[in-house]
C-alpha cells in the first residue's frame, strides 16, 4: 500500500504509510546522514594520513555539508514525491559509487569532487526520510525517532570503523565499508512508500519567505554551525592538547551514543517542555561547552565536553521542528530545517578555518561559542516577529 492510498488518518495530515513503510522510509533517510557520525573518523583518517591538510579537511568537510543541504532542498521543495522507490535506489548507488571514489582518490580536488557527488546524493536521502516526516500530525515526534535511528546507526558504524576499518585499512577501508553499506540498503528502498501524497498548500515557497520562518531557520542554522566547527576539527583540537586520535575515535562513538540518549529523552519529553526554553538553555550549554574546549582541557574534560555536546546536538531538533511548524502551519519550512541544519554543519568548518593561525586551532571552539550565543540570540528575534505576525 502507498501513502497515497490510504487517504487521511488521524495521526497523518495526509496518507496513511504503515509502520514498515514509516520505517523503511526513516532508514533511508539516516542511510544519507550516515557521514555526519563518521566525518571525524575518516576526515580525521584522511588528515593523519596526509592526503588533506587542515585547510582542505574543512573544505572537504564544508563540500559534502553543502551538497548535502543543496540535495535536500532540491528533492523535498522542487520534484515531486513520486516514484520514491526509483529514487531511493538510485540515491544510494550513486552514494555508493561517490563513496568507492573517495577511498581512491589520489588529490585534495578529487577528494572534494567525490564528496559533493556523495552529498548531493545523500541529501535526496534525507529528503525521502523528510518529506514523509512533514505529512505526520506528530511530525515532532517522527522526528525524535528520525535522530534516534540515524545516531544509532552512526554510533554503531563509527565504533567498527575506528576499531577495525581504519586501523587495518586507513580511511580508504572507512569509505568502502559505507559504500557496501549504501548498496545493503538496496533491500531496504523496495519498501518505502512509492507515492506520498501532496501537502496541502496553494504557494510552495511564500511562506519561506516570511520574516518568522527566515528568523528560525537562521536559529537553527546558527546552531549547528556551533557543532559542525568543533565536529570537524575534534581529532585536531584533540591533539593539540595531547589526546591521539584513537582516543578521540572512541570519543566520536560515545558521543554519538549521547547523541541516541538526546534524541530519546527528547522523544519522551518534547510535548512538555516548550521549545523557547528547550532551545534557550541548549544553546546556553553550548555556548558554555564550548569556552571550555577552549580553555585548554585535559582529558577527562575533553570527555566530558564531547559527551554534553553529543547530547544536546539531537536533543533540540524536536524543538527546532516545533518552531518550523510555529513559524509556518503549511509545513513548507519544515522541509527546509534539515537544509538549515545542514548548511550550518558545512560553514561551521570553513568559517572557523579562517582563525585558524598554524597549528593553533583554539579559535575553533571560540567561534562556536559565539554560533550558539547567535541562535539563541536569533530565538529572541523570532518571537518578536512571530507575535507581530497577522492571522491569515
Amino acid at each position: 500500500m502507498t501513502v497515497n492510498d490510504a487517504g487521511e488518518d488521524g495521526d497523518w495530515l495526509v496518507g496513511k504509510p504503515t509502520g514498515p513503510q514509516l520505517a523503511s522510509s526513516l532508514w533511508i533517510g539516516s542511510v544519507g546522514l550516515l557521514i555526519l557520525g563518521l566525518q571525524p573518523v575518516l576526515l580525521g583518517a584522511l588528515y593523519t594520513e596526509g592526503h588533506v591538510s587542515g585547510d582542505e579537511l574543512a573544505l572537504v568537510a564544508t563540500a559534502e555539508m553543502i551538497a548535502i543541504g543543496i540535495g535536500s532542498a532540491i528533492v523535498a521543495m522542487l520534484l515531486p514525491a513520486r516514484n520514491m522507490r526509483w529514487k531511493s535506489a538510485v540515491l544510494l548507488v550513486l552514494l555508493a559509487l561517490a563513496n568507492f571514489w573517495t577511498a581512491y582518490a589520489a588529490s585534495p580536488n578529487a577528494l572534494i569532487g567525490a564528496r559533493t557527488l556523495a552529498g548531493l546524493a545523500e541529501g535526496g536521502l534525507v529528503a525521502v526520510a523528510t518529506e514523509l516526516i512533514a505529512r505526520s500530525r506528530r511530525a515532532e515526534r517522527i522526528g525524535g525517532y528520525f535522530v534516534t535511528l540515524q545516531t544509532l546507526a552512526q554510533c554503531a558504524l563509527a565504533l567498527l570503523l575506528a576499531l577495525y576499518a581504519v586501523p587495518a585499512a586507513g580511511s580508504a577501508g572507512g569509505f568502502i565499508a559505507l559504500g557496501v553499506v549504501c548498496l545493503l540498503s538496496l533491500v531496504v528502498a523496495w519498501t518505502v512508500p512509492d507515492d506520498y501524497a501532496d501537502l496541502p498548500k496553494e504557494e510552495h515557497f511564500a511562506n519561506v519567505l516570511t520574516l518568522p520562518a527566515i528568523t528560525a531557520l537562521l536559529s537553527i542554522f546558527c546552531y549547528f554551525m556551533f557543532f559542525g566547527a568543533v565536529w570537524a576539527f575534534l581529532e585536531p583540537l584533540g591533539a593539540e592538547f595531547g589526546i591521539d586520535g584513537r582516543t578521540v575515535g572512541l570519543m566520536v562513538s560515545a558521543s554519538l551514543a549521547a547523541q541516541v540518549l538526546g534524541a530519546m529523552t527528547a522523544t519522551v519529553f518534547e510535548a512538555r517542555v516548550d521549545y523557547r526554553f528547550a532551545i534557550t538553555v541548549i544553546g546556553a550549554i553550548a555556548a558554555v561547552s564550548s569556552a571550555l574546549l577552549a580553555s585548554g582541557p585535559g582529558l577527562s574534560v575533553f570527555w566530558a565536553v564531547a559527551l554534553i555536546m553529543g547530547f544536546i546536538l539531537l536533543f533540540i531538533v524536536p524543538y527546532q521542528i516545533r518552531m518550523a511548524i510555529t513559524a509556518d502551519e503549511t509545513r513548507t519550512a519544515v522541509l527546509l530545517v534539515p537544509a538549515a541544519q545542514l548548511f550550518g554543519l558545512a560553514i561551521g568548518p570553513i568559517a572557523a578555518s579562517l582563525l585558524i593561525e598554524g597549528e593553533n586551532f583554539r579559535p575553533v571552539p571560540e567561534f562556536a561559542a559565539g554560533s550558539a550565543l547567535a541562535s539563541v540570540a536569533l530565538l529572541g528575534a523570532f518571537g518578536l516577529v512571530a507575535r507581530r505576525r497577522v492571522p491569515a
